[in-house]
């Protein structure tokens, strides 16, 4: 047998056939509306980030409330720990460590207000107000608070591209609607704000910004539900007339209003043009029912909720994990118009090409864990996924890195569209043009930007050369590679494969076998003079959000290779072991994104993510189970601060969606799915074509976090892993659970 298999047959023994008659598997299935146990306040403690708003799956709108801060744990723009509201912006980021976004904000208000973000403490500074949390609603597709300076109640909802807005107004000749377009969050800035006054109800305009995303452009169109007595443009006083143009534009739009009196707003938005954005409104959402809207965007997420239905006892469990598959669900978000309009990397815009363009692709974060989750329950995305990607290929000259409302931001290290692009191809998704593919991801990779000229000289990334953070860099290219190679021997370019399949093992250069640790090494082969293998430094010095304990297993490609390099099976797991086990400082200018901690596993950070995975490989599955469930149990909970990092943008909800159900991909592409330890009793998986997969746990509990034996559609199953073809074709995964490790 080979390694892949030996372990297991050990584990199993005679290879028992289970059924599900054969144990409890205890609690019940989801019930109908699993959006009733989404809690959209998990993560918008700590330093989870999270949007907290109205949206429907994958739409352009989020809306929701921004606070005044624009500091690092305000990069949704909203937190927990704050009072403030400044407004109600359409667009927000979820779970990132940067902050932008925070477009065309609206604020009813009521008497004359200083228009401004102002400051905590003192109204006359701007036009804020604070609210009290007992007043404050919020559910997948709705959210409602009070502002008590104003004493309005609003209620928000949306469509894909249309934000609802329900404002209750008290009795006054002063109420008004502010409309912002001069405050983002965090490190936007504006460039330049249109606003127009179309009629006594309409009024539209535009955004364009700068800052995370470089030339950000958003265009716009509002109408009320009832005619504004008058009609004011500002920038810093009020001034006369219906058009305004400038760098930070505000507009006011004045009622009559009576005792709760209830005021409409719609708002919707495009990439492209006013025109377009008026088309996404008479499309998405032409009427006034609020109620319905509501409803409807209710049924949107929970059709998508109900693709993983799961039975668990516990109710925190419920709300832990549907939360988590909504955060998965925010972003990528589309990019388009109904007609399939879209504005490219390039700043041109494109006429409907077959596609459905997407954006916010947060790809050193996702491809590990929320595109592999994609390729199992939305076999209907993973298409336009890809293409949007070879669209902004073709526009810019590479794959996406960190791309973000049309623009690429550079963020993060390696080439991360690639293994999902891969992962694609090898999984059989062929909805692109997989030539056109394969193009893509090799000039990406032959590109002499961002670390890889030199990669290209030395076959490694030297630390001596002028370049940053270059063994991370390096490892994450080595893992791209891997992915590359894969799809170069599927399509027979047998040269191509030799060539990445060798680059794909540059990580060789940086193991130090005296000290068990990936180092930085000069452009003249020697390592850096001094490690200290806890010590971590913020993008200046050879790894990227990390320290040495932490790098030294990314290598999800090649784990045998790894293990081979520690010399053997035995001296991989003593280190293994110890990397949960060792503390240290991480000293005073390490990255905040170092956090969940369990000794120098970093699991609030996503290159340790796959780290607890890869004792199967050296055929010691238990010690996976262990830590998989310390990992559930210990940074996740149904609480505000219930992660332990940065959501990014799916990522750390989705490692817990995967990993709860029984399974993670850790090679970056192909669809190699690790056993570990499910903590649900049954999930039932929608998968493509309509079909089924069932995971089945039987005699599942706390104390029961060991694999005693599997069955795959009633016969024994050996391996350590699921393929992603197995999952595809639907059937019955079925896992007995003990408390003895076998």
């Amino acid at each position: 047998m080979t390694l892949k298999n030996t372990f297991y047959a050990a584990l199993i023994g005679g290879g028992v056939t289970i059924t599900a008659a054969c144990g409890n598997h205890g609690g019940q299935e989801a019930a109908a509306n699993p959006t009733q146990y989404v809690d959209p306040y998990i993560g918008t403690g700590g330093h989870g980030h999270v949007f907290l708003g109205a949206n429907v799956p994958f739409g352009l709108v989020q809306l929701g409330p921004s606070n005044i801060p624009q500091t690092w744990d305000w990069c949704s723009g909203y937190h927990i720990s704050d009072s403030t509201i400044i407004g109600f912006s359409h667009m927000h980021l979820s779970g990132t460590g940067i902050g932008d976004l925070g477009d065309v904000n609206l604020m009813p208000a009521v008497g004359e207000v200083t228009l401004s973000r102002g400051e905590a403490g003192d109204y006359s500074t701007g036009m804020y107000s604070l609210f009290d949390r007992a007043t404050e609603k919020a559910k997948a597709g709705y959210y409602a608070v009070h502002l008590n300076r104003y004493n309005v109640d609003v209620e928000l909802t949306a469509t894909k591209r249309v934000g609802f807005h329900k404002y209750t107004f008290p009795a006054s000749s002063e109420s008004r609607v502010i409309i912002d377009l001069a405050n983002g969050q965090a490190w936007d800035r504006p460039v330049e704000g249109y606003l127009v006054q179309e009629s006594d109800t309409v009024v539209s305009g535009y955004r364009y910004s700068t800052g995370w995303a470089r030339d950000q452009r958003i265009f716009f169109t509002a109408t009320f539900s009832k005619p504004m007595k008058s009609f004011s443009v500002d920038l810093a006083e009020e001034q006369a007339g219906n058009a305004l143009k400038g760098q930070r534009v505000y507009g006011q739009a004045f009622f009559d209003t009576k005792e709760k009196e209830t005021l409409y707003v719609k708002v919707a938005l495009s990439p492209v043009s006013i025109e377009n954005a008026k088309l996404n409104m008479q499309a998405e959402l032409p009427g006034w029912d609020f109620a319905q809207t509501v409803k409807e965007a209710d049924k949107a997420w929970n059709e998508e909720l109900e693709k993983i239905a799961i039975s668990t006892k516990d109710k925190r469990q419920k709300r832990t994990f549907y939360t988590a598959l909504y955060h998965t669900m925010i972003a990528p978000s589309e990019f388009c118009d109904v007609n399939g309009d879209y504005r490219g990397a390039d700043g041109k815009m494109y006429a409907n090409e077959g596609f459905k363009a997407y954006t916010t692709f947060s790809l050193w974060d996702t491809y590990r864990a929320a595109h592999p989750l994609m390729t199992i329950i939305h076999p209907e995305k993973v298409n336009d996924i890809v293409s949007s990607m070879l669209a902004i290929y073709r526009q810019q000259g590479k794959l996406p890195v960190w791309h973000l409302m049309g623009c690429e931001t550079d963020c993060m290290v390696g080439n991360p569209a690639i293994p999902v692009v891969a992962d694609a191809i090898l999984k059989g998704y062929d909805g692109f043009d997989r030539e056109l593919a394969y193009e893509a991801m090799k000039t990406s990779a032959m590109l002499n930007e961002r670390g890889l000229k030199l990669l290209k000289q030395y076959g490694y990334i030297p630390y001596d050369c002028g370049e940053s953070e270059g063994l991370s860099k390096c490892m994450e290219y080595a893992i791209a590679d891997w992915s590359l190679a894969q799809v170069a021997q599927l399509l027979g370019k047998t040269d191509d494969y030799n060539y990445f399949l060798k680059r794909s093992k540059s990580y060789e250069y940086y193991f130090d076998k005296e000290s068990g640790f990936m180092r930085g090494r000069s452009a003249k082969g020697a390592f850096r003079p001094s490690l200290n293998p806890f010590e971590a430094v913020h993008r200046d010095n050879d790894y990227t959000e990390g320290n040495a304990w932490q790098y030294t297993w990314l290598v999800p490609h090649d784990v045998e290779g790894l293990i081979g390099l520690f010399g053997g099976k035995e001296r991989f797991l003593q280190k293994l072991d110890s990397l949960f086990i060792v503390e240290g400082a991480l000293g005073e200018h390490a990255s905040p994104d170092i956090s969940g901690l369990i000794g120098q596993y970093a699991h609030g950070n996503e290159p340790s993510h796959h780290t607890i995975y890869l004792y199967p490989y050296a055929g010691q599955p238990q010690k996976t189970a262990y830590r998989v469930r310390e990992a559930l149990s210990t940074m996740y909970s149904d609480t505000p601060d219930g992660l332990s990092g940065n959501e990014d943008v799916g990522q750390m909800s989705a490692w817990y969606v995967l990993s709860s159900i029984g399974f993670y991909q850790v090679e970056p592409a192909g669809g190699k799915y690790v056993l570990g330890s499910p903590t649900v009793d049954k999930a039932v998986i929608k998968v493509k074509d309509g079909n089924t997969f069932t995971v089945i746990a039987v005699n599942n509990s706390p104390k029961n976090k060991y694999i005693q034996s599997v069955s795959l559609n009633g016969a024994p199953y050996d391996k350590y892993y699921i393929d992603f073809k197995d999952i595809e074709q639907g059937g019955v995964l079925e896992i007995v659970m003990g408390d003895a490790v076998k």
